[in-house]
């Protein structure tokens, strides 16, 4: 973003044009009333074409740099418990707070196809910023591009996260060791089934939201009961399931699962039996999975909990030595079933 200032102002125009992407007066105009205006922050306003960041901002809070970046091309734009916006601010923070990072900034950049509704636009901006304000990040640069009608699924968002690792914490996908404990901080597959509801094409009445939402206080919490949490995931694509085989797989041990003990709303197992999918591969938007050492699990359950963010955390299953890189489930039928790495994606753009 690299506005000049005006005097004065025109009104926006009620819906996107490629005029807003030309770099002339109605790109300024847009950026400076619906960007600056909400993103607004010391590092953000002086509109230079990077962000200034003063490396004592980073060194005091860690000794190392964690970056991050994605993309975010979701369908429906808007759907219940959040929207693009939300989603890209807090998917970005959790993948900074799961390597133990504290997130600090945030760039933002979208892809703009002609004709969106400016206020969509102005709506999806002020839940970013209401995001971050939640997550305690700054949203310090970005940029805007406008593409003609039909380039785009209506608007395209791109982020970057930069954070800094205090000190002594080394949440690595491959320290997993046998005996650990397996938590996750609330139920799961509401996302993707929120997302299900919302594009409705199969008629269904569900009372369900996403559960869109940053988590770097719940992870500060979590590593303020034990600073030596081994590893941690936000379960994204793919679900709980793909993201536990990725761990097993980078520490050359096993994970166990217990179906009795799963944490999934009745809502969300009936939409998963209609449609034949299954909760552990649904996408979840603000739900993480960790692994830590059995003698802190207690510990760090009650932090979860005390948190509004995991207020329903619980135990799911352990680690083991074998078979290396597997996923294995007891069922609450007495038999084992196993959790292999899903082929594909049960649902297209869910993030």
């Amino acid at each position: 973003m690299n506005p000049r200032a005006y005097s004065e102002h025109r009104p926006l125009d009620a819906r996107i044009t490629l005029a807003h992407g030309s770099g002339g007066r109605a790109m300024h105009d847009l950026i400076e009333q619906l960007f600056v205006c909400s993103f607004g922050n010391d590092l953000l306003v002086p509109s230079e074409d990077q962000a200034r960041i003063a490396l004592s901002n980073l060194t005091a809070k860690g000794d190392r740099l964690a970056l991050t970046t994605d993309s975010y091309v979701i369908t429906p734009l808007f759907f219940p418990g959040g929207d693009i916006g939300a989603l890209a601010v807090a998917g970005t923070v959790n993948d900074l707070a799961v390597g133990g990072a504290r997130p600090l900034y945030l760039t933002c950049s979208m892809i703009i196809e002609e004709g969106l509704p400016v206020a969509d636009l102005r709506r999806i901006v002020a839940s970013m910023q209401a995001t971050a304000a939640m997550a305690g990040v700054c949203i310090v640069t970005g940029d805007t591009k406008v593409v003609p009608r039909g380039a785009a699924d209506r608007l395209f968002v791109n982020t970057a996260g930069v954070g800094a690792i205090p000190r002594g914490v080394d949440i690595r996908s491959d320290r997993a060791r046998p005996g650990d404990v397996v938590l996750i901080n609330g139920h799961i597959g509401d996302h993707g089934a929120a997302i299900v509801d919302a594009r409705g094409e199969l008629a269904l009445d569900m009372d369900v939201r996403s559960d869109c939402q940053p988590l770097g206080g719940l992870v500060a919490a979590m590593l303020e009961a034990c600073p030596d949490i081994h590893c941690m995931r936000d379960a994204t694509r793919g679900g709980v399931a793909t993201v536990l085989n990725e761990l097993a797989r980078a520490s050359a041990c096993a994970i166990r699962l217990r179906e009795d003990t799963l944490p999934i709303r009745d809502v969300v197992r009936g939409v998963c039996e209609l449609l034949g999918l299954d909760p552990l591969y649904l996408a979840n938007e603000g739900k993480l999975v960790a692994i830590v050492p059995p003698e802190y699990a207690d510990t760090v359950l009650a932090a979860m909990r005390a948190h509004p963010s995991g207020r329903h955390s619980c135990m799911i299953g352990d680690v083991t030595a074998e078979p290396q890189g597997s996923v294995r489930m007891d069922t609450r039928f007495g038999g084992e079933r196993a959790m292999n790495m899903l082929i594909g994606d049960q649902l297209p753009r869910i993030c």
